[in-house]
């Protein structure tokens, strides 16, 4: 018996320590083979695609490490490439840039194989996109063209020169994370206010103390398929943002990890995030969080275990500060309002006067294209200093004025604002057709069309809309909470012009 026993023992032995042996090997291999694909890269082109067959594991070593740092550059040259205009496509790539160097720096420092063998490539890299800035700036320059800085339809990054202003919001956040209460914090404003860009950009507008952690629960949160899932995505958003906006390693935590007790999992690495905090503090925010709701109700998630998750870490954690972000308020969904009590709202809305003449004027440094005074007035008017039709507008009178011969190209005149109007309808029409579509009722929009048909500028009385709608004029209180229109003294009419100008092309 001892005898089949020892043969047993041996025979496990040798089958695990193969077994170890081949996963060494195949680990082996799988990295050689990821170094050479990231040493043909010859292009940025290549650089841009190299993230799609990399694989990283669970950086469980220095080669995975390294491995993980030339993916997300990888992702960073991808997303740069995706930039329409070439000022920003240099300007993301100049970021990029910046990392290469610094990657560069600590091979250099070091002697051991992997900075040895990485560092060449890290070079490459490095000229490679170098080149293809300097090309993309002598393109512009041989065309005579107005390079344009605005970013239309996505939320601006970190590295982003064209996110002005909010200093107000970031002081009034500031105010509220130094509450010993410790109370919840909702940003709340209409869609496409800057809501998401401003939480990108909190780690400029904030002590370095505070160290913004952002999650978005669109995507990959709210759609996992359990809570292990879930909670990995949340895991995962904060650490990258913590290193993005402030440099911040927190500790990895893995899916597998996740999967025999879920929430009391997460919770344990939270421990080692705040160890990791020191005398920091974590800014926790979640945009988009009727995403997330809209999992609840739909039962992916248990209401219980996820709010309560929330409740526990607003009430236990006082490294930790939640503030959540959506164009709904809390009293909107009667769940939230039960776990979170005492949420403060932070309001996000235009942008103020001044910070919207710059974003015109002034966007970034090196403005080519300068504005007559009565046209940047028209401008404030048509948009109300909205960051996002601000942007698109101004967007919109760049291209206009590159179709110009150069000796007018860069003076923007009244006539070329009102000339811009109609493809900036056109062009933003996604945007109000989101209004009309997901912000509204067929009420709401019928009053819309009603005040739009009147004109610019024209307040429409009380009276008169309670005579046209007298079954549907509460909409009318939906319609100011989603700052679509204002009072007026005893009447009503469009915050915005270009919106009003959208809403009157429906009306017959």
């Amino acid at each position: 018996m001892f005898y089949v026993f020892a043969l047993i023992c041996a025979f496990l032995l040798i089958f695990f320590g193969y077994t170890s042996y081949r996963r060494s090997s195949d680990r082996l291999t799988k990295i050689k083979q990821d170094v050479q694909r990231l040493e043909i890269c010859a292009d940025v082109t290549a650089i841009s695609n190299a993230h799609r067959s990399i694989s990283i594991g669970e950086l469980n070593s220095q080669a995975s490490t390294i491995l993980s740092s030339f993916s997300y550059i990888s992702q960073d040259v991808d997303a740069a490439l995706n930039q329409k205009s070439p000022y920003n496509q240099r300007l993301a790539l100049s970021s990029v840039a910046e990392k290469l160097n610094n990657l560069i720096r600590e091979f250099t420092r070091s002697s051991d194989k992997y900075s040895v063998r990485f560092r060449p490539i890290a070079t490459n890299w490095s000229e490679i996109v170098t080149n293809h800035i300097r090309e993309l700036a002598e393109a512009v320059e041989l065309r005579q063209e107005i390079d344009s800085p605005y970013i239309i339809g996505v939320p601006l990054t970190e590295q982003q020169e064209i996110f002005t202003g909010r200093t107000d919001i970031g002081t009034r956040i500031e105010q509220l994370l130094l509450d010993r209460r410790r109370p919840p914090l909702l940003l709340y404003g209409q869609r496409r206010m800057g809501k998401t860009s401003l939480l990108n950009n909190l780690g400029r507008l904030l002590p370095s103390n505070i160290i913004p952690m952002f999650v978005d629960l669109q995507g990959p949160v709210s759609s996992a398929s359990n809570s292990a899932g879930f909670l990995y995505n949340i895991a995962k958003s904060m650490a990258i943002s913590a290193k993005r906006q402030s440099a911040l390693i927190i500790p990895f935590l893995d899916r597998e990890t996740l999967q025999y007790d879920p929430f009391t999992c997460f919770d344990e690495w939270l421990e080692k995030v705040e160890a990791a905090l020191q005398e920091n503090i974590a800014l926790l925010a979640l945009d988009e969080f009727e995403a997330l709701d809209n999992a609840i109700r739909k039962g992916r998630f248990d209401e219980q275990d996820v709010l309560g998750m929330l409740r526990h870490l607003i009430q236990h954690r006082p490294r930790f500060k939640v503030m959540l972000a959506g164009s709904h308020t809390i009293e909107e969904f009667q769940r939230w309002a039960s776990y979170l009590i005492n949420v403060q709202v932070v309001h996000i809305s235009y942008l103020k006067e001044p910070e919207a003449r710059q974003l015109i004027e002034q966007p970034v440094q090196d403005f080519t294209l300068r504005y007559e005074p009565d046209a940047v007035d028209r401008v404030l008017q048509l948009t109300r200093c909205h960051p996002f039709l601000v942007q698109m507008f101004c967007g919109e009178i760049v291209a206009l004025k590159n179709e110009q011969i150069p000796s007018i190209r860069r003076l923007a005149t009244l006539a070329d604002v009102e000339a811009a109007i109609p493809q900036a309808l056109s062009n933003g029409s996604f945007v109000f057709a989101d209004i009309q579509n997901n912000q509204v009722d067929a009420a709401g929009l019928a009053i819309l069309q009603f005040l739009a048909a009147k004109g610019e500028g024209k307040i429409v009385s009380r009276e008169t809309i309670l005579q046209a709608f007298p079954d549907d004029f509460d909409a009318v209180g939906l319609l100011r909470q989603r700052e679509l229109i204002e009072e007026v003294g005893d009447g009503y009419c469009f915050q915005v012009e270009l919106m009003r100008r959208w809403f009157a092309r429906g009306v017959r």
